[in-house]
């Protein structure tokens, strides 16, 4: 499977190092099977930091997926909405995984975790506000053995 990173940087040699912070999935490094979500997040990516221009780099997978912990997210939101709010809140769940794969959270995720988590939304309206993105998917790669194994870097384009 062909899977994109969106960065400011073209990146060769993926590792779980440079996330800076507990994004859905924890920190890890994030990629997706649409090389447009990739683009969008190459450009917001060079947009915050005014460096580097958007690139987009492409990666092959490795079948060998079966060998790692993975967590697959189903449609069903409500398992799902506890992880990402834990994620988010800098809670260590996600290390019991070296892959988590689901879908992406729209841009108004942040206003809804807020609300679950204040307190002011109850999980069944959390639930009902959430939305995802159809055809957006994010795989994060937690551990670095998992990158190394399955992994590999096929070439980088600038957008």
């Amino acid at each position: 499977m062909i899977v994109y990173h969106g960065s400011s940087i073209a990146v060769q040699h993926p590792d779980v190092c440079h996330s800076y912070r507990a994004l859905d999935f924890g920190k890890g490094f994030y990629v997706t099977t649409v090389w447009k979500q990739a683009e969008r997040w190459a450009k917001r990516k060079t947009d915050l930091t005014g460096s580097g221009h958007a690139v987009v780099s492409q990666y092959q997978t490795s079948d060998a997926l079966s060998a790692f912990r993975a967590k697959t997210f189903p449609k069903d939101l409500n398992e799902r909405i506890d992880f990402v709010c834990g994620c988010r809140d800098g809670k260590d769940i996600y290390p019991a995984y070296d892959v988590i794969i689901g879908k992406v959270a729209n841009d108004k995720v942040f206003r809804v975790v807020d609300m679950y988590h204040s307190g002011i939304w109850d999980r069944d309206r959390a639930l009902r506000e959430i939305r995802t993105y159809p055809d957006y998917d994010q795989i994060a790669f937690i551990t670095q053995e998992a990158v190394d194994q399955l992994l590999c870097f096929q070439s980088a384009e600038e957008v």
